[in-house]
């Protein structure tokens, strides 16, 4: 019985997987300084280990058009190149995410999942001094996610 509880909570948790996802979304955008575009092509990349350019090409498409997306990524630091192009043997370049993007998507990940959101001006930008209006209402939202997964901490902690 034990067993079917923990699977009914784990359900019950997982169809609130996505509630705070603008909160989420959004703070992830003010800290790593990313737009939401990027971080759309970030997203779809994340399950790729090796990716081309057409295959960069192919999700782009459905994003606002923006000739230098993929220049910017790899100047910013979101994109490695992994092997480059060979005229010689007609070998394609390759490319990865980087390190930088694979922790910002485990971080987005863990965030998701129930850690909370720093609420400290050294760890997150929204909560510095003198924020923009739209900074100040998703602070009040960030303060509200981490009540609510303590909450939700408390009530499904073992006893």
């Amino acid at each position: 019985m034990v067993n079917f509880e923990t699977n009914l909570i784990k359900f019950n948790y997982m169809k609130d997987y996505l509630k705070y996802w603008r909160v989420v979304r959004q703070y992830v955008k003010i800290k790593y300084g990313i737009g939401q575009a990027e971080l759309d092509m970030i997203l779809f990349l994340y399950s790729e280990p090796y990716f081309s350019k057409a295959k960069f090409q192919e999700f782009n498409r459905v994003l606002p058009w923006d000739k230098q997306r993929f220049k910017r990524l790899m100047r910013d630091g979101w994109i490695d190149s992994f092997r480059k192009y060979d005229p010689k043997t007609n070998t394609r370049a390759i490319y990865r995410l980087s390190f930088k993007a694979k922790r910002m998507v485990t971080s987005i990940y863990n965030k998701l999942n129930g850690e909370e959101i720093p609420t400290t001006y050294r760890n997150n930008p929204m909560f510095k001094k003198n924020v923009r209006f739209r900074a100040a209402v998703y602070q009040a939202s960030i303060i509200e996610l981490n009540d609510y997964i303590k909450q939700q901490q408390q009530r499904h902690a073992p006893e």
